[in-house]
């Protein structure tokens, strides 16, 4: 029931639409009802030989007016109840996708993509069938087989009570069947998203996988995979290839039955002919009721296994939370600072930054050395408020950032990460992503500043060129230069940049530096680089070793200090001379 809560909603909203399409099925059911009684009618009238050509005709017609009558409420019941349950899916697929964007990055470390993809495809899925024909096939299960089994007492009660011997089975059967089947599904739902992580994730390195040769190996990993996915479904079709052949058998049984008790009670004139085709039909038509228990239980233990793995997701809340006090910001008067900042991204990794005390100010430009897994990248992260601080404070104009409101706070920022991520669109979208009423002006001037001006020439439809998957048509070069354009087109107080020349030549990374420096003293920088010339001009340099500050200072400060900023930076020079 908890997990029901999720479509609750959207069964609400569509109430009115819901009783109209279940009236409409009631009335099918009832007219399949009917079309028995004018068997019976035609049956006896031939038995007893009076009814003619126009009769039959009469009777004909009746059949067909039936028949017009159920297809026109039949396509009513579709449209309201599939529908609904279509509505259902979308809303519940943009309530999910909006819900994960709202979690923090720290989530997104510990779950994989394939599992979300199989939440927000085969999941959901699985709730509107339960929710639509789920629904149809309860509502046939109970009013069509109550009803059958009134018109069926009509007749005759005796005959009625013999074929009733079978129900108590079906209900013991469907709820010993009914609880393993949820537990199967789960499992099956399990190695679905498992197997659609395992391919999207060979998919999207196909070229790794191509390059190293690893096809025959990669295959196999998958075969085992699909094993696996295909143990989990034998495993639940052991049950439900169980649980149908009972439905069947103990229909049939009830058809038996009535072939022998019906049939020497008609032998006997306790019933007509007729009474005797029309109890048969009755019987067929309550053969689906009893199909339908089953297919219910079928749909309703799917949906269910899906609407609590659903409600797993929901049930998650972001980490980074908006105190309730949290106040406006649209501008940025004094600067930055850390105040003994610590922080680890797990408790078995510990600390990956300790104790960092660091300010810069309105317009000045902090850049931020260090060898791989110093805490660079940390650090850019931590100002962005993608993770929160396990200790410490990371302030703007002296206000804690988690007092501060979110969009209010990135409205403030840009950041060109180290690893650019393209979209699968045109160039144009991928700088303009995120930013509104870009002109032509405004773009051309911030593919300039990222030196990429020269390579959207180049394209074969310029700016409107589709970068493919990941941007998969351009260079690592190229890819970063799309991505701190995107930053560069925003005109923020505050802007990251993390390793921004780190995948260009030499050339190159000096245009940017350049375009970077131009907007010293009015944009607040902070620069991580590895490319210690991009920092030169920064107003102060930080050297971080172990997630710790070593040494900082203005670069003749730190030159003159030695260590590792002076050493570093001798021998790029070296291999720049070289």
């Amino acid at each position: 029931m908890t997990s029901f809560k999720l479509i609750k909603p959207y069964l609400a909203a569509n109430r009115y639409r819901i009783v109209f399409g279940l009236l409409c099925l009631i009335i099918v059911d009832l007219l399949q009802l009917f079309i028995p009684r004018v068997i019976k009618r035609v049956v006896d009238d031939l038995t007893l030989m009076r009814v003619d050509r126009d009769g039959l005709l009469d009777y004909a017609m009746t059949i067909v007016a039936l028949g017009l009558c159920i297809g026109v409420f039949r396509f009513f019941w579709r449209r309201c109840l599939l529908g609904t349950a279509r509505k259902t899916e979308e809303g519940l697929r943009n309530r999910l996708f909006a819900h994960i964007q709202t979690l923090s990055p720290a989530y997104f470390d510990q779950v994989r993509t394939g599992d979300l993809m199989a939440h927000a495809t085969n999941d959901i899925q699985q709730v509107r069938m339960a929710s639509g024909m789920g629904l149809v096939a309860l509502n046939d299960a109970l009013f069509l087989g109550s009803a059958a089994i009134g018109f069926m007492i009509y007749i005759n009660l005796e005959l009625t009570l013999y074929v009733l011997i079978p129900m108590p089975f079906i209900v013991l059967g469907t709820r010993f069947f009914g609880k393993r089947m949820h537990r199967r599904y789960k499992g099956v739902q399990a190695a679905f998203s498992e197997l659609t992580e395992a391919v999207r994730e060979r998919f999207a390195g196909i070229r790794v996988v191509m390059a190293y040769n690893a096809q025959d190996v990669e295959t196999r990993k998958i075969q085992q995979i699909s094993q696996a996915y295909v143990r989990q479904n034998i495993a639940l079709v052991k049950i439900t290839g169980s649980f149908f052949p009972m439905m069947i058998l103990l229909t049939n049984l009830s058809l038996a039955i009535v072939l022998l008790q019906g049939g020497r009670q008609t032998i006997f004139t306790r019933i007509t002919p007729g009474e005797f085709v029309a109890f048969i039909s009755y019987l067929g038509l309550l053969t689906w009721p009893m199909m339908a228990l089953g297919w219910v239980t079928n749909l309703i233990q799917r949906g269910r296994a899906s609407l609590d793995r659903l409600g797993a997701i929901f049930s998650t809340r972001p980490e980074l939370t908006e105190a309730a006090d949290a106040r406006p910001i649209d501008e940025i008067r004094h600067g930055l600072t850390m105040q003994a900042v610590s922080f680890g991204y797990s408790a078995q990794r510990g600390a990956v930054v300790h104790q960092i005390d660091l300010s810069v100010g309105k317009g000045q430009t902090l850049g931020i050395v260090g060898p791989p897994g110093s805490g660079k990248t940390t650090l850019l992260q931590l100002l962005m408020r993608l993770y929160d601080v396990d200790s410490g404070a990371i302030c703007i104009d002296g206000i804690d950032l988690r007092h501060l409101k979110s969009s209010d706070r990135r409205a403030l920022m840009s950041l060109a990460p180290q690893e650019p991520f393209l979209f699968a669109g045109t160039v144009r979208e991928n700088i303009t992503f995120g930013s509104r009423q870009v002109s032509d002006a405004q773009l051309g001037r911030a593919a300039d500043q990222a030196a990429l001006s020269d390579t959207i020439a180049e394209l074969p439809k310029g700016l409107d060129t589709v970068v493919g998957e990941r941007g998969v048509i351009l260079s690592g070069g190229q890819k970063q230069r799309v991505a701190l354009a995107r930053a560069l087109l925003k005109p923020t107080p505050v802007m990251l940049f993390d390793d921004p020349v780190s995948q260009v030549d030499t050339r190159t990374a000096a245009h940017i530096v350049d375009s970077l420096r131009a907007m010293a003293g009015q944009r607040t920088m902070v620069i991580a680089s590895h490319r210690l010339s991009a920092l030169r001009h920064a107003d102060i340099i930080v050297a971080m070793e172990s997630g710790s500050i070593v040494a900082s200072g203005t670069h003749d400060q730190l030159m003159a200090a030695e260590g590792y900023y002076a050493d570093t930076y001798r021998l790029q020079e070296l291999e720049d001379a070289l």
